[in-house]
């Protein structure tokens, strides 16, 4: 028996819910391997690929039967939880033409939150590899990547998109600028020392942060960021002390629990007597939003980002549409050879 697999894609992103729910979904690099294998391993899983960033945790995956693929997926997700019919409702399902266009418009930064950010496309790449290398990609998966990332590039080069904030540390750093003003003279501490801490941090020093210092848990990736522009190194065990001199802080990390509490705010504020601004772009959340209670201490996480990249989305609506209509055009001409294979009936109950 012959069968039609098709593509579908099953996330939530910064849309649909909150950074306090999304996070539950969060799916950290060291995982992907694990959970990729684990869902591919799921009743009428073909083919998947599997991306998880700060503001996204979406299934790419190919099936001949979506009936027995999505519920299975939904249950790996969700679980037995006693709220998981009302989770349920948070994620978004795209097939064929839908989900092809939606990948295309991920990959081009047309669905961020940060309107052409540069980040995603490596992202994206990096969520490909990862599928890629653990064996649960296929022909169709595979083809239509190499096409998602040729139409990625062709909407960045053809386009005005990229204007302005294009990336979220660029974003976290513009919503600083609206917290202080001028940051010239500034004092910033940067925790991790990833691409979102690496971006944010060479924002910072363009608007004119005097002094930067970076503390991560491998101390040589810390030097290295320092070294890129010109901060100073902070062990990630004696950062909370710097605090007493600091204005604001960004937090980016890939813990799975906080790693600034307020016990900690309480005593640092007892001798700062001034405000301070703390930036949490990691998702699931490095601050704990109970900070935002102490005495002079302000919290700004995902959501809050979100807010103000609004404004920047709706200032380049007519460029965004524009980038769509290209994406549409790409659709209807790819999707004839990208969306139609024909396989045998899987064997996989």
């Amino acid at each position: 028996m012959v069968d039609e697999l098709q593509m579908f894609c099953l996330g939530v992103n910064y849309r649909s819910c909150p950074v306090a729910v999304r996070e539950q979904f969060a799916v950290g690099k060291n995982r992907l391997a694990e959970v990729n294998a684990a869902i591919a391993a799921l009743p009428g899983i073909a083919e998947c690929v599997l991306l998880s960033t700060c503001n996204r945790t979406e299934l790419y995956y190919w099936s001949e039967n979506d009936a027995l693929a999505l519920p299975s997926i939904l249950g790996y997700f969700l679980g037995d939880a006693p709220d998981a019919a009302t989770r349920r409702q948070l994620f978004y399902h795209y097939q064929g033409a839908e989900a092809l266009f939606h990948l295309a418009a991920v990959a081009s930064g047309l669905d961020s939150m940060v309107v052409g950010e540069t980040e995603i496309f490596g992202q994206l790449k990096d969520a490909y590899r990862a599928a890629l290398e653990c064996g649960v990609t296929g022909g169709f998966s595979n083809r239509t990547f190499q096409n998602i990332f040729t139409i990625g590039k062709k909407v960045r080069s053809s386009s005005r998109i990229t204007s302005g904030p294009t990336s979220v540390g660029a974003a976290a750093v513009q919503m600083a600028q609206g917290i202080l003003g001028n940051l010239g003279g500034t004092n910033v501490l940067v925790v991790g020392a990833g691409e979102v801490a690496r971006t944010t941090a060479q924002s910072l020093r363009s608007r004119g942060a005097e002094s930067i210092f970076v503390a991560n848990r491998s101390y040589d990736r810390a030097v290295e960021l320092a070294n890129q522009v010109g901060g100073r190194v902070i062990r990630f065990t004696e950062w909370i002390p710097y605090l007493e001199n600091i204005d604001i802080v960004i937090v980016s990390t890939a813990s799975p629990v906080y790693v600034v509490s307020p016990p900690v705010l309480e005593q640092v504020q007892q001798t700062r007597h001034r405000p301070l601004f703390l930036i949490d772009l990691s998702v699931p959340r490095n601050v704990d939003p109970a900070c935002g209670l102490v005495d002079d201490v302000y919290v700004y996480d995902m959501d809050a980002m979100e807010k103000m990249t609004e404004e920047t989305r709706h200032h380049r609506a007519a460029e965004i549409a524009s980038c769509e209509q290209m994406i549409r055009d790409w659709v209807a001409e790819n999707a004839p050879l990208l969306l139609k294979k024909r396989v045998f009936s899987s064997a996989k109950p």
